[in-house]
C-alpha cells in the first residue's frame, strides 16, 4: 500500500503519461525514475521529464475471464502491452474494442478514462486505458 502523499505525487505521471528521459543515454523510463539503471546518472539535472507518446500499437494483449474480486464487474476485460511511437512498453486495459478485432500491431491511443471509485460516494480513481486509433 503506498502514501497518500506518494499516491498524489504520481498523479501527474498517470494522467498525463508523464515519464523521464536520461540527459546522457535518451532512455526514456515510464513510470519515471530518479537515476537511470543504464548508465547510472542521478539528479535533478540529468533525468528531465518527457510526455510519453500516447499513441502506439498493441505488442501483447491477453482477455481476462476471472479476475479478482476488485476487477469482478470489468470482467471479461482485455489488457495489453502497448509500444509507444517512442518506443515505450506501457501495460495497460483496452477499451471501447470486441476481443476478437484485438490484434498485434493494431493502432491505439491512451485516454484517461475512470477505473473505479471508493464506495458509492467515494472518490472516483481516474487513470489511462488504451482504444483503438482512428
Amino acid at each position: 500500500m503506498s502514501s497518500v502523499a506518494r499516491a498524489w505525487r504520481e498523479f501527474p505521471g498517470k494522467y498525463n503519461l508523464e515519464g523521464t528521459k536520461c540527459g546522457k543515454c535518451g532512455t526514456i523510463f515510464f513510470p519515471k525514475r530518479d537515476f537511470c539503471p543504464k548508465c547510472r546518472r542521478e539528479g535533478l539535472g540529468k533525468m528531465q521529464k518527457y510526455k510519453v507518446e500516447r499513441e502506439g500499437v498493441v505488442f501483447s494483449f491477453s482477455v481476462i475471464y476471472d479476475a479478482p474480486v476488485c476487477n469482478s464487474c470489468l470482467k471479461p476485460y482485455a489488457v495489453a502491452m502497448v509500444r509507444t511511437k517512442d518506443g515505450v512498453l506501457i501495460s495497460g486495459q483496452l477499451a471501447d474494442v470486441e476481443f476478437d478485432k484485438i490484434t498485434i500491431g493494431m493502432p491505439v491511443r491512451a485516454v484517461l478514462r475512470k477505473l473505479d471509485e471508493d464506495g458509492a460516494s467515494g472518490v472516483i480513481h481516474y487513470g489511462y486505458k488504451f482504444v483503438p486509433a482512428l
